[in-house]
C-alpha cells in the first residue's frame, strides 16, 4: 500500500486524503463532515474528505469530538456492510476511530472521531 496523500485547504477548512490518487470511485456521504470514496469491486478505500476539519478534529474537554455516521442509514444493506468493513481497517482506520452509541439495548448508532494526523502528514 502506498503512503496516503494528505492535503489541507485552509480557505474551505477541508482535509483531503487520497489513498489511490486519480482512481475513479464511488462517493459515500457518511455525514455532513465526511465523504468516503471507495472502489466497490475491490472493497477498498480510495479517499476520504473531512469538511470543517478544524472543528471536527478539535478535542472536547472530555475527549475526542464524536459525531454520528447518519449517511449509513441511507445505504443498501450490502453497501452499508461494505462501508463499515472499509471504515474499520487501514488505511481509513488510521484517520478515523469508529465506535457505537447505544441509546437503547436494541439500537446502535455508528459514530466516529478524527484521529490525530500521522506525523508525516
Amino acid at each position: 500500500m502506498t503512503t496516503p496523500t494528505v492535503n489541507y485547504d485552509e480557505a474551505s477548512d477541508t482535509l483531503y486524503v487520497s489513498f489511490a490518487p486519480g482512481e475513479h470511485a464511488t462517493g459515500i456521504e457518511l455525514s455532513d463532515h465526511l465523504l468516503l470514496r471507495i472502489n466497490k469491486e475491490e472493497a477498498r478505500a480510495v479517499g476520504l474528505t473531512i469538511f470543517e476539519y478544524s472543528l471536527v478534529a478539535q478535542p472536547t474537554e472530555v475527549g475526542p469530538r464524536s459525531f454520528p455516521l447518519n449517511g449509513l442509514a441511507e445505504l443498501s444493506a450490502e453497501v452499508r456492510e461494505l462501508t463499515l468493513d472499509i471504515l474499520q481497517r487501514p488505511p481509513v482506520s488510521n484517520f478515523l476511530s469508529l465506535s457505537g452509541h447505544t441509546p437503547s439495548a436494541f439500537e446502535t448508532v455508528p459514530i466516529t472521531s478524527i484521529r490525530p494526523l500521522p506525523a508525516a502528514a
